[in-house]
């Protein structure tokens, strides 16, 4: 066996279980949706809808609305009234990439990027800053629950 792939195996080995990854991004009480989306065809909008749905605060990122789903829109991370917990991201993967620097210069620990909002290089650097990342393996309307009609 090669050295880099021991480091690899130990590397791979260092990265919580995704269960484990998923229970510490829920463990919080206030996230952020980053494409969240005033169509309600989106996903940017559907996941923003069933973090309402299971009566968790969440915050709207999106810089060209006032108000998506009844709620006050925000043009970035920054602009928050308070620090999540964590972050969804329903973004194309460059956008992904400056949305994990942003995470990193806001200390926002945990990161979820919805299944098509990631990129390698994303997940890499989120990890390199020390972050809890879900990277496109699991989706939050499933694990939560997401109604269509509520």
């Amino acid at each position: 066996m090669s050295d880099d792939a021991t480091s690899d195996d130990a590397q791979a080995a260092d990265i919580p279980s995704l269960d484990a990854r998923i229970a510490a991004f829920l463990d919080g009480d206030s996230f952020a949706v980053v494409g969240a989306s005033t169509d309600r065809s989106k996903y940017g909008n559907k996941v923003l809808r069933c973090y309402m749905q299971n009566q968790r605060e969440v915050y709207p990122i999106n810089p060209s609305a006032d108000e998506v789903e009844g709620l006050k829109a925000y043009r970035d991370l920054a602009a928050l009234p308070t620090r999540v917990h964590g972050v969804s991201i329903i973004t194309p993967p460059p956008v992904t990439e400056k949305i994990v620097e942003a995470c990193g210069k806001l200390n926002i620990k945990h990161l979820w990027m919805q299944p098509g909002a990631q990129s390698d290089r994303a997940i890499e650097r989120a990890r390199e800053l020390g972050m809890n990342v879900i990277g496109g393996d699991a989706c939050v309307l499933v694990v939560l629950g997401y109604s269509e009609q509520a």
